[in-house]
């Protein structure tokens, strides 16, 4: 057997199917690997595949991971022995790898596949879905339950938001808007329902007040009580007098006390910034005493500062209570706007069958410790989970790590302890990349949860493997070893005890960090025609961004070398495109310069990693179409859509339309006038016109995409990204459609309400760079990354409200901040300041060969920017100084990096298909079938000539209700029918009532029709066949079916009754006709009778079958040649 490293061998030892296991990986060490590893060798080991959960962090994730095992169970399955048992002995199998163990291995691929519901590998959301769906009464939720989509719950909070402020709870709406910073109340409900289950306790004035340590009943007016005790007025006038014959800071502050009138507590924020330093200073926001106003006017006017400086100490010790109150008055608002809109949302959210994300691990939580139903749950659940998994453990939230530690309690206590089962938990992750802080993550609790783990295992005799992954297999060593030296001694940020080493000891590596571009501004006065979006082409964001453009394309054309690994060796080959991955903080102004500027200079590049739909250039085409198919009067919209690549006009012909216009013309009306100049446009457009009444708005894109070619036209112009939005804008027809009745004007009100955002898959971009933030990077690597967003970003702090002591209070401006809050805020910050190391960790460990590190504008004053950070950890690591576009930056380049041999990589060409002729050749236009008609349609009278009776309507209306009553009236007693006729007629007159009532029964009473209305016989009986050239579909009101005879019968209600079958109107013969034909195909060998009851006489006439054979054979639009000749 093949001895192992000792990397693998660590990776197997964190593998082991027998053991509880806490994993710390570092960054490349092959995490997922050691997961499949451990779930195969659970499934070798005899565990049933449905009693393992494994839980990921993403969707993404959970499919790589399946992927995987299932690509390596089926290798197994195709392996000879050999080679099998190698594989066996890698991963780490214990004991003699028999013949018996083989032939097990051989069988987990098929046993996995036929596993009901599959192997549960899945997100921890997917499982408390699947929690409570198998459990919906306990949990006390729909068993319909949908999850709700992102769009769809923001429209409902705006939609309660408006509701309350249009109700008689208005004026909390009111309270809250004054302090909202957003146009809307999106980000405070958002934040809100982030923070639900602080908010379920609504807080009171009273607690407000003890929060921010001030007395119970404490208001406005005792504060001002405190700080004006009278005669304040009088000392301001004198003072303001003394300070004009001061020096000039003396002057500026009796200027600023002479914009006070009233002395009111809307004059303290004067006082303070006039009488108390400011927040720079040593001792900030005390009273100057002895150093205000200056030496010589205190000196003189001892007497007037004996009565300021008092005052000055009561706006000093005002200005805490008055930031408290404030504070507190704040809070008040945003707990009784909360208090009202929370349940609201609720019970929206429930009257729909709704939940959303946090729900799910919410009431999941609830579920699993809910002492009624929990044991009934866990109990269910303890022979359906056995080994537990999770991955990317540093970013679950305190909600979800309960849900694993209640899941997680049945292997250590009481029953479900199961001492004849094994069973284990597995948890690995990174504290150091725990960088989803926003969506509730807390790397705290991966120690604090492991803690917790080991102390209940040992209760119970077992330990929990404490294990770490030192070796990456993805970076090379130099630059591992710059990544221990930046984050030495950042402990707090996770780092404690963090040490990385090269499994490829010998690939060479790179580091290069640019000069940094200062900063310039934009012109203040810039020329007319500067887009107003973009920045000036001398701004530094572009020229850095111009700076990348250029090097990646020089690097690519002069045929600049990477290592590389094969199965020979080490080797160097070309740079290619797709080795670059440039990565950014945020989605800024270089963010989308890099794009621009790459894309200018031809380079193949596979555009942002996440796209807002309705800022695409397809999507704003193709909303202009539809805007103007919606409203034809709209010339803007028409002749964006025109100069689009959907009709390639230019910019002559555009205005060559709109300028040769008549007076109040509209372009549309111009364009049809001028049929003769502009065919093809029109042509389409009144297409489209003429169906955009009729079809659904995503069968009317996709008749625009598809049948006058606009998606080929708009991926000619502006390339294969633009396929991305495109496909969301027909995914979001879609999901308008199941939502509201679909209507062109609906859809476009719907698209321009919707904010949608859609992450595009950048792992599989092929040969092209990829340019995406370090969040959206997570998990990717790339033989060449570029760091160039690593200036001067400010920490600020996220959302409006903020936490003290476990209370959600409105988070004040930092001037504004009350002491008791100033601990919170710096350990919120303290918590950003981390997380933002840790995202620069994960920035670093994303290249395997070569770093690049720039930066444009400004750095930080105290060096606390990443470009200064990885600065001065490269000088630490002996980085040496190097030439980069005429100035100095730093560099490390191993001594072999141009030292490995060279290897030329052949160019495959594509190859290229040849299409089948019969798809160049033009679609035959579609034959459409003719209309199906109705035996009642064949046309010809109805009634007699000259007949008397009731107007066509109401004839029809009479009809209907005597038919209605003959179909559902038999079998009943005659007592019965009046009260069965009046619950099948409903709204009906009586009058209308009694007469149908009473012509129904003179036919149901007849003895003679006994045999028509019998229980067997069949009663409105839908037929089909074809006559001729055409389609017939009809209902016959009664069908007696024999072994040698059919009788059709159809109630008529005429007011006049024929005499006879040859005097029966034409009309009436032909569906009866029709009727016969049809039977005759159904029922070959026996004979057809027709025959038609009249409601009115009572009378059945049966019709000579030759009769209403030639009738028919009268119709126009039946060919029977040969019918009742």
């Amino acid at each position: 057997m093949i001895a192992r490293n000792e990397a693998t061998e660590r990776q197997v030892q964190a593998a082991r199917p027998d053991a509880s296991t806490w994993l710390a990986a570092n960054a490349g060490s092959g995490k997922t690997r050691v997961l499949t590893d451990r779930v195969a060798r659970l499934l070798l080991d005899g565990v049933e595949p449905q009693n393992i959960l494994c839980l990921t962090y993403t969707k993404a994730a959970a499919s790589e991971m399946q992927n995987r095992l299932f690509r390596r169970l089926g290798e197994w399955a195709m392996l000879g022995d050999a080679e099998l048992a190698t594989a066996l002995d890698q991963l780490g199998v214990g004991g003699a790898i028999t013949a018996e163990r083989m032939r097990q291995a051989r069988t987990l691929f098929a046993r996995a596949i036929e596993t009901p519901g599959g192997l549960k590998i899945q997100t921890i959301h997917s499982f408390c879905a699947a929690l409570l769906r198998r459990f919906p009464l306990e949990a006390g939720v729909s068993p319909q339950f949908s999850e709700v989509e992102d769009r769809a719950a923001r429209i409902l909070q705006a939609e309660i938001v408006e509701d309350i402020a249009q109700g008689p709870q208005a004026g909390l709406v009111e309270a809250v808007a004054q302090y909202v910073s957003d146009n809307d109340f999106a980000s405070l409900t958002a934040t809100i329902l982030s923070k639900r289950a602080d908010f379920a306790q609504a807080r009171d004035m009273a607690e407000l007040l003890a929060l921010f340590d001030l007395p119970a009943g404490f208001d406005e007016t005792a504060m001002a009580a405190q700080v004006f005790l009278g005669g304040e007025r009088e000392v301001l006038d004198r003072l303001i007098t003394t300070l004009r014959s001061g020096g000039s800071n003396d002057q500026k502050a009796a200027d600023k006390l002479a914009t006070l009138g009233e002395m009111t507590l809307a004059a303290l924020p004067v006082l303070e910034g006039v009488f108390l330093t400011g927040a720079s200073a040593k001792e900030p926001f005390t009273a100057k005493v002895g150093a205000f106003p200056t030496k010589a006017v205190r000196e003189a006017h001892g007497e007037l500062m004996d009565r300021v400086e008092p005052l000055m100490l009561r706006v000093e010790a005002a200005r805490a209570a008055r930031l408290g109150l404030a504070a507190a008055r704040k809070s008040q608002a945003l707990h009784a706007f909360a208090a009202a809109f929370l349940p609201e949302y609720e019970r929206r959210k429930q009257i729909r069958g709704w939940l959303d994300f946090d729900d799910l691990i919410l009431k999941a939580r609830h579920l699993l410790g809910d002492p009624g139903v929990a044991a009934w749950v866990l109990y269910r659940l303890d022979g359906g989970i056995d080994h537990i998994l999770v991955d990317e453990a540093q970013d679950t939230s305190p909600e979800q790590w309960d849900v694993i530690d209640k899941l997680a309690q049945e292997f250590t206590s009481g029953e479900g302890a199961r001492p004849d089962v094994e069973r284990t938990i597995f948890v690995v992750g990174d504290k150091k990349q725990s960088i989803y802080s926003f969506q509730g993550a807390d790397p705290g609790a991966f120690d604090r949860m492991q803690a917790d783990f080991a102390q209940r295992l040992r209760a119970t005799g077992r330990d929990l493997q404490d294990l770490s992954l030192e070796f990456s297999f993805r970076s090379a060593e130099s630059i591992l070893r710059l990544v221990d030296i930046v984050f030495e001694g950042r402990d707090a940020a996770g780092f404690a005890g963090s040490r990385h080493r090269a499994f490829k000891n010998d690939l060479p590596g790179r580091i290069d960090l640019w000069p940094a571009v200062p900063k310039v501004e934009d012109p203040e006065d810039p020329p007319w025609d500067t887009p107003v979006d973009r920045p000036s082409p001398h701004h530094h964001t572009v020229i850095l961004a111009e700076r990348i453009a250029e090097e990646i394309g020089t690097l690519i054309r002069e045929g600049a070398t990477i290592p590389d690994e094969g199965r020979e060796g080490m080797f160097r080959r070309p740079v290619r495109a797709g080795d670059f991955l440039i990565l950014v903080q945020r989605r800024s102004e270089l963010f989308a310069e890099i794009i621009r500027a790459c894309k200018a200079a031809g380079l193949p590049i596979a555009g942002a990693d996440r796209l807002k739909v309705g800022a695409e250039l397809a999507v704003k085409d193709l909303a202009a179409l539809l805007r103007f198919l919606a409203t034809p009067e709209d010339d803007l919209s028409l002749a964006t859509a025109l100069k689009s690549p959907l009709f390639g006009w230019t910019e002559q012909a555009l205005f060559d339309l709109a300028h040769r216009r008549g007076p109040r013309e509209f372009l549309w009306m111009a364009l049809r006038r001028r049929a003769a100049d502009f065919g093809p446009a029109l042509a389409i457009l009144q297409d489209l016109m003429g169906q955009a009444d009729f079809l659904r708005p995503f069968d009317l894109i996709e008749r625009i995409l598809t049948r006058h070619r606009g998606r080929r036209h708009l991926l000619g112009r502006l390339g294969a990204e633009a396929e991305d939005g495109i496909n969301a804008l027909l995914s979001q027809a879609l999901s308008y459609e199941r939502s509201e009745v679909p209507s062109l004007t609906g859809f476009l009100g719907w698209m321009e309400t919707d904010d949608l955002e859609i992450k595009r898959q950048m792992g599989s971009a092929g040969d092209m760079i990829r340019v995406m933030t370090v969040h959206g990077s997570k998990g990717l690597e790339s033989p060449i990354v570029i760091l160039p967003d690593t200036g001067k970003r400010r920490v600020s702090s996220r959302g409006e409200v903020m936490l003290a002591g476990g209370t959600p209070v409105w988070r004040p401006r930092s001037a504004e901040m009350p002491e008791v809050l100033s601990e919170p805020q710096q350990e919120a910050r303290a918590r950003e300041e981390n997380e933002r190391q840790r995202l620069l960790y994960v920035a670093l460990t994303r290249a395997e060969k070569w770093l690049i590190v720039a930066a444009a504008g400004e750095l930080d004053k105290e060096g606390d920017s990443w470009y200064q950070i990885v600065e001065a950890g490269l000088k630490e690591a002996g980085g040496t100084a190097r030439e980069f576009a005429g100035e100095f930056g730093l560099s490390i380049e191993d001594e072999n990096w141009n030292a490995l041999p060279f290897r030329h990589e052949a160019v495959t060409p594509r190859e290229t298909v040849a299409l089948p002729e019969v798809f160049r050749r033009p679609a035959a236009p579609p034959v459409v079938p003719p209309e199906t008609l109705s035996p009642s349609d064949l046309g010809g009278a109805k009634a007699l000539p000259g007949a008397l009776g009731d107007e066509e309507e109401a004839a029809k209306a009479r009809g209907t209700r005597i038919h209605l009553l003959l179909e559902h009236l038999p079998g009943l007693s005659p007592a019965d029918r009046p009260a069965a006729a009046r619950n099948l007629l409903g709204e009906v007159g009586e009058e209308d009532l009694a007469s149908a009532l009473a012509e129904a029964a003179g036919v149901l009473d007849r003895a003679e029709h006994a045999a028509i209305f019998a229980p067997e016989v069949l009663a409105e009986v839908p037929v089909t066949a074809t006559l001729g050239n055409r389609r017939i579909h009809g209902v016959i009101d009664r069908l007696i079916i024999t072994d040698t005879r059919i009788l059709a019968v159809d109630f008529k209600s005429n007011a006049t009754v024929p005499a006879d079958p040859e005097t029966c109107p034409d009309g009436l013969l032909r569906q009866m006709g029709a009727y016969a034909l049809a039977l005759e195909q159904i029922y070959p060998g026996r004979a057809i009778e027709t025959a038609i009851l009249w409601t009115r006489t009572g009378d059945l006439m049966p019709l000579p079958h030759e009769l209403v054979r030639c009738a028919l054979a009268q119709t126009p639009h039946l060919d029977l040649t040969g019918i009742g000749s």
